[in-house]
């Protein structure tokens, strides 16, 4: 089974910095930081309402990441401004995500398959300006062959009902495990490549990278909330080892 690549997203290093309005915590020192700790890429998401990732944020990560070799993720509403700003920047992949204002984080994924005639052509100048497309989807194979069949190279599955389930033991856990792998299965048949995120903490990450088709998973809120009791070096570290432990076969 392939090594399993680790999006590290810092968003939240940003939310911190926006409480008190200053400018520290950086995002941007976080990603050098979570580069040099072993992390594969860089994930951000530039809200329409910029409550944490700020447009200068943007700037300077798309920046140190094509300096320390790494690709910048970034996250986007299908909006004609952030159509605009993924142009201008090219990052090495842009995921389209649902956006609420009032959602306190992204609440479930983005309906592709009613969403095709706004969603299709940002898919289109996207892909042809070379920046890798992600659709960041429910776990609904008729999600993904319709992300399939707009042009988008890659689909990012959202784990989040899943992880909460686990985490209230919920009996609903083995089920939901179970449509993320058969999403994914289908998603690698249709020849997309296979990333998720949302929600993972050291508890519900195995189940999850134990998914053969699963390529990278992008993890953020539990890594920067890690970060405050043991550093975030060393909450990477940890990840890394549990995907790594499940990726050999380990998984509990």
């Amino acid at each position: 089974m392939s090594k399993l690549r680790l999006g590290v997203n810092i968003d939240h290093v940003a939310t911190i910095r926006n409480a008190r309005g200053g400018s520290y915590p950086d995002p941007v020192r976080a990603a050098e930081l979570a580069i040099a700790a072993g992390a594969d890429g860089i994930t951000a998401h530039l809200r329409e309402d910029r409550r944490h990732i700020s447009d200068a944020d943007i700037e300077a990560l798309a920046a140190i990441t094509r300096k320390r070799g790494r690709p910048l993720n970034f996250e986007m509403a299908v909006t004609q401004e952030m159509e605009s700003i993924a142009l201008a920047h090219l990052p090495h992949a842009a995921c389209l995500v649902p956006e609420r204002r009032e959602e306190r984080t992204t609440e479930g994924g983005l309906d592709v398959v009613g969403g095709h005639s706004h969603i299709a052509p940002v898919v289109s100048k996207l892909v042809a300006a070379g920046v890798r497309v992600s659709c960041f989807i429910d776990a609904d194979p008729a999600q993904a062959a319709a992300a399939k069949a707009m042009g988008a190279q890659v689909v990012e599955f959202h784990t989040g009902a899943y992880c909460d389930a686990v985490r209230e033991r919920s009996p609903d856990a083995p089920a939901l495990l179970e449509g993320l792998r058969a999403a994914a299965a289908e998603a690698g048949r249709l020849g997309l490549e296979v990333h998720a995120g949302h929600g993972i903490d050291y508890e519900t990450v195995k189940p999850i990278a134990a998914i053969p088709e699963v390529m990278e998973l992008n993890i953020g809120h539990f890594l920067i909330g890690e970060a405050i009791f043991v550093g975030l070096a060393p909450a990477i570290h940890r990840m890394r080892a549990l995907m790594d432990e499940a990726r050999v076969g380990k998984a509990a």
